[in-house]
């Protein structure tokens, strides 16, 4: 009887409708969130955080890894021991992880484990640093540097402040623990106005911009110097050329090469002080893609892609650019020099290849400039205030106008069917200076315009957009 009620049991079992057997659930995943910010994609983001892209991907549900927008937010998987909302800060020129802890209230050790920093020679400016978005919370920015032989407590009198919440704010050992010239972090609302830059006390203040800086652009450096101060530099190779402000600062304005492979370069700073003795800072500066695109194959005259044609008059163009007058000419946003002034058959930085017409010859170049549409006898004006430095024909840049509008920043018009300027004569912006035509290497009839910026040819579109200095 036992046995038949066992087996009854069995049947009835194997009867049932069964409940299907799942596999385990995978665990949602979990870890800090990153706000996406503008020019990062996934990969730059999976690489800044040390992480394989796939297990970014995964730990998000994103399938396709270039659908994605600036703002949202992702899971950083595996960051152990760190949460919270993570965003990106580019770093400043004279910014040091030390000054860079002190202003967000974080730890060096803590930016150093989430920015995977081995050395602070990382720290380049312009390069984006991952911090830790606290709420209800702003970097601070007032600060003060301590003087020669001015104690901790004396300084926080000066600063309507207090010594020991000066050791707190900044991280120090004690009231002993601050060194003479060290920039010390003040509570908000203090009156202190020295720069976080570590710098020789002869750059009271420096301002470094656009960070990162890209091909085709124009750096602009501002310095607030103590009086007397001579200043000096270079970036990447070219030396910097200082010119004195209403405020009392000093501006240099350089070109970044269209060509310059993108990465770190050197950006150093000199002064020379009243006594003869020199001080300088260098650091390096994030240069990027100006992602400009391929243009279309160019046939033209085999003699204008020649070589010993082409480089000799290239040697005379950065010659006679390379003066840098002291006189600012320019006052505000230059203007298109073309008739449309909102037409452009090609624009700066575009890759070309040239074909000498009827031969094997192949020349890669790049385009220097900005071509506005029209036809031949069409009017040509100055892009701004100046002085017309040459005014003739040259080979490959046919009848060409160059203009100094001072401080190292020139204009070339080339490839004009008449000039109606002549060299030393002073122009204003509007003012007819030739008309459009075709000589020249050229495939028709345009207006060629090049912005010249000590002695790197720029994106003429930037200086359409944005006044200098």
């Amino acid at each position: 009887m036992y046995k038949k009620i066992l087996f009854f049991l069995l049947v009835l079992v194997l009867l049932l409708p069964g409940k299907p057997v799942r596999a385990q659930e995978s665990t949602p995943a979990t870890g800090p969130i990153y706000i996406i910010q503008p020019g990062d994609s996934l990969s730059s983001i999976a690489s800044r955080f040390g992480i394989p892209l796939a297990d970014l991907m995964a730990a998000n549900n994103i399938a396709d890894a270039n659908n994605i927008a600036i703002g949202a937010q992702v899971i950083i998987p595996g960051l152990q021991g760190i949460s919270g909302i993570l965003m990106t800060e580019y770093v400043g020129y004279g910014d040091t992880l030390h000054s860079l802890s002190r202003r967000n209230q974080v730890s060096e050790s803590f930016l150093r484990k989430l920015n995977h920093i081995t050395s602070p020679s990382e720290l380049y400016a312009g390069v984006g640093l991952v911090l830790p978005q606290k709420d209800d919370f702003s970097p601070l920015s007032r600060r003060a540097a301590l003087s020669q032989g001015e104690s901790l407590l004396e300084l926080a009198v000066r600063e309507d402040s207090d010594p020991w919440t000066l050791v707190q704010t900044n991280g120090l050992n004690g009231t002993w623990g601050a060194l003479t010239g060290e920039v010390l972090y003040l509570p908000s609302g203090s009156a202190g106005d020295a720069e976080p830059n570590g710098m020789p006390s002869a750059f009271i203040k420096v301002s470094v911009g656009p960070l990162p800086m890209t091909q085709g652009g124009t750096a602009k450096i501002i310095i607030q110097a103590q009086p007397g101060v001579t200043l000096g530099g270079n970036l990447v190779d070219k030396p910097l050329h200082f010119f004195p402000q209403e405020d009392g600062s000093f501006v240099a304005l350089q070109g970044v090469h269209a060509l310059l492979e993108p990465g770190p370069y050197p950006l150093k700073l000199e002064a020379t002080l009243p006594d003869g003795s020199n001080q300088s800072y260098e650091q390096m500066v994030i240069v990027q893609s100006g992602n400009y695109p391929i243009d279309v194959l160019l046939v033209v005259d085999p003699e204008l892609i020649d070589p010993t044609v082409t480089a000799p008059e290239l040697e005379w163009l950065a010659a006679t650019t390379a003066p840098a007058t002291p006189t600012k000419y320019w006052q505000g946003l230059f203007q298109g020099p073309g008739y449309f002034p909102d037409c452009f058959t090609s624009r700066y930085g575009y890759s070309r290849t040239y074909q000498g017409k009827g031969t094997d010859l192949k020349i890669t170049s790049w385009h220097t400039g900005l071509d506005f549409c029209g036809g031949v006898g069409i009017p040509i004006v100055a892009p701004a205030d100046g002085m017309v430095v040459f005014a003739g024909p040259l080979t490959v840049r046919g009848n060409a106008t160059l203009i100094d509008h001072g401080w190292g920043v020139y204009s070339g018009i080339w490839h004009q069917s008449e000039i109606k300027v002549q060299a030393g004569q002073a122009v204003k912006k509007g003012d007819i200076i030739g008309l459009v035509g075709g000589t020249g290497r050229v495939t028709g009839a345009h207006l060629h315009w090049e912005v010249w910026v000590n002695g790197v040819q720029v994106n003429p579109m930037i200086w359409l957009e944005k006044a200098y200095p």
